[in-house]
């Protein structure tokens, strides 16, 4: 019998300071189901760019639990976990709503994907900034609302990144 059962609610548990791995690892070889959403980061790093994933709320992750059952209390002695989101002393449910819109967004390996209004390939024009009225072609989104576009300029095929916001479809 599973501790977290799929009938159950969704909990908000906090995980311990670059543990997400070790405690969705632990809760789930437990039974719980976990739901862990990430995002991609990049940074300017000594010498490159760095990308990798962070989990889209820092230090918390999604279990289900049975509050019936009562196997919820494992969760705090759990390793990677530091505890389970409480209020008098009972676990606070997160609407299910909530988790499933996340869901929704998310691949199946958690990451969120960002929100399409676009599709790759489509043929854009800039509304702003230096290149405002030149047409170009969508070549991925990020997921902080940037867009890479490949624009030609004097010649040559140019790769830039522009705000969501400074497009337009043709």
């Amino acid at each position: 019998m599973k501790a977290g059962s799929e009938n159950g609610d969704w909990a908000l548990v906090q995980f311990k300071p670059n543990l997400d791995a070790l405690a969705v690892r632990n809760l789930t070889r437990q039974g719980f189901e976990v739901f862990l959403p990430k995002i991609e980061v990049t940074w300017r790093g000594a010498s490159k760019f760095v990308t990798s994933q962070k989990p889209l709320f820092p230090g918390y992750l999604f279990t289900r639990i049975n509050l019936a059952a009562g196997g919820w209390r494992a969760i705090n002695s759990t390793y990677g976990v530091s505890r389970i989101v409480t209020t008098a002393g009972r676990p606070t449910s997160v609407p299910e709503s909530l988790v499933e819109e996340i869901r929704k967004r998310c691949d199946p390996d958690g990451l969120v994907q960002p929100e399409m209004d676009y599709e790759i390939g489509e043929d854009v024009k800039l509304q702003q900034g230096p290149f405002a009225e030149l047409v170009g072609k969508i070549l991925s989104v990020a997921p902080d609302q940037r867009a890479w576009i490949l624009l030609e300029v004097l010649g040559r095929k140019t790769k830039v990144a522009v705000d969501m916001a400074d497009l337009s479809r043709i």
